[in-house]
């Protein structure tokens, strides 16, 4: 039976997964593959700290480089993270003829174009299963399986961390830093937790999904992108009063010849089923013309579902070598790279939508035909109001609106904050009910 080499880039979490997979489903994977993927070399500039899963020492380097070089490993495994010069050291395995397989989704949302150009030019490829939604192979459905769809929206679910966060506080567990705490405290979170719960991953991942679903080559300061942080267990409790829960999505919308790129804290119906994914769980929503509305469910981080994804690839790359081809030079996306499509990206301030508000007002009269009266002026109308929790000397207003802009609402929010009724900053959070 043929052995395929591979080098390993990483000796972390995710490349302690790959490992153990190549290991446990060795046989699985010769039967249906019909070679043996093997472990050539393993390259971790720290090679002191224990590890779970172990390999055989005379594998092991502190230089990646070693194996992006030799002849004899055609495939390259890039789990590096934000390692310096980790962009020279794939742009060196592409050169070196090498396909490769990778999980960093921050690296390509930045240099995805120029990493993309390069495999092309040297007619290998880049894989990129586990850069989103860990084990759901979101990937694949836009590269292949929707391919004859022109994709109408996309709704994800893409950051556990922040899932996890947000299912907490809507079953009344505590608030945004008590449970961020416990977050950390059961590894479901980062000791700096920005990344994700500020929506950057979140966008990373958007970036690419709009690549594969509209074929358009966004920029990550074309997303717009608000975390969760701002969150209070208040509107939580309102939102279900009113019938909906609260999800970080991030959102890509084909709208009159231009796509919607945006990251934020969404309200959408409890009744959807982007709604009941709890926990550290990840969905992604996808629309097609043809297809309609389709669903993708499943862990979206950890070792054991980033590595099924990241194996998933590396044997679709075997296949190709196996048949004499290095690349099998699909797109970089699912469009041809020469036929980029010609779409623009929506600025937010045009993007339509219908917003919940919750302010703190003074406890008087007529508070809310002021109120009414501001959003009125920029032609926002109200749909429903609560007040909740009456007493003291302010109280609570929950409302929702009617459809308007980004540009009304900024203006709007500009004037109701610098009323003296209005007591602390509006919180304002987007609606999303075609789901």
């Amino acid at each position: 039976m043929k052995t395929i080499a591979i080098g390993l880039l990483g000796y972390g979490t995710i490349g302690q997964g790959v490992i153990k997979l190549l290991q446990k489903n060795a046989r699985l994977i010769e039967d249906r593959l019909g070679a043996r993927l093997e472990l050539a070399g393993v390259a971790d500039p720290d090679l002191t700290r224990p590890r779970q899963v172990k390999v055989a020492k005379r594998l092991l380097t502190r230089d990646p480089f070693r194996l992006v070089r030799d002849p004899k490993i055609p495939l390259i495994v890039e789990l590096v993270g934000d390692w310096p010069g980790v962009k020279e050291l794939i742009l060196a395995a592409l050169r070196a003829k090498k396909s490769v397989v990778t999980a960093n989704k921050a690296l390509l949302a930045k240099h995805g174009a120029e990493l993309f150009a390069e495999a092309e030019k040297q007619g290998v490829d880049i894989y990129y299963e586990a850069s989103v939604a860990g084990g759901v192979p979101i990937i694949r459905v836009l590269r292949e399986g929707l391919i004859a769809n022109r994709i109408q929206a996309v709704y994800g679910i893409v950051n556990g961390t922040c899932n996890y966060l947000l299912t907490e506080m809507s079953q009344g567990r505590g608030d945004f830093q008590t449970i961020l705490q416990q977050a950390q405290a059961k590894g479901y979170a980062e000791a700096n937790p920005a990344s994700d719960v500020e929506g950057h991953d979140a966008s990373h991942k958007l970036a690419l999904l709009i690549r594969l679903g509209f074929g358009v080559p966004i920029r990550l300061s074309q997303i717009y992108r608000e975390g969760i942080t701002a969150l209070a267990p208040a509107d939580f409790e309102a939102a279900a009063e009113f019938g909906f829960a609260i999800k970080l999505l991030a959102i890509a919308k084909l709208k009159d010849g231009r796509v919607e790129a945006r990251v934020h804290p969404t309200l959408i119906p409890a009744g959807s089923l982007l709604a009941d994914v709890g926990g550290v769980f990840n969905a992604v929503y996808v629309v097609g013309d043809f297809v309609g509305p389709t669903l993708y469910y499943g862990r979206g981080a950890g070792m054991d579902p980033t590595a099924s994804a990241v194996v998933s690839d590396l044997m679709e790359l075997a296949r190709n070598y196996l048949r004499g081809e290095p690349g099998r030079r699909l797109p970089s996306g699912s469009f041809q790279d020469s036929r980029p499509q010609k779409l623009r990206v929506m600025p937010q301030p045009e993007v339509l939508t219908q917003y919940y508000l919750r302010m703190q007002v003074r406890d008087q009269p007529g508070v809310l035909s002021k109120i009414s009266g501001q959003l009125a002026k920029e032609n926002i109308s109200i749909s429903a109001v609560v007040q909740r929790g009456r007493g003291g000397k302010t109280a609570p207003i929950v409302m929702l609106t009617h459809t308007a802009s980004e540009a009304a609402m900024e203006k709007a929010l500009k004037r109701l904050n610098r009323l003296a009724v209005v007591q602390k900053p509006i919180q304002r959070i987007r609606i999303e009910t075609a789901l």
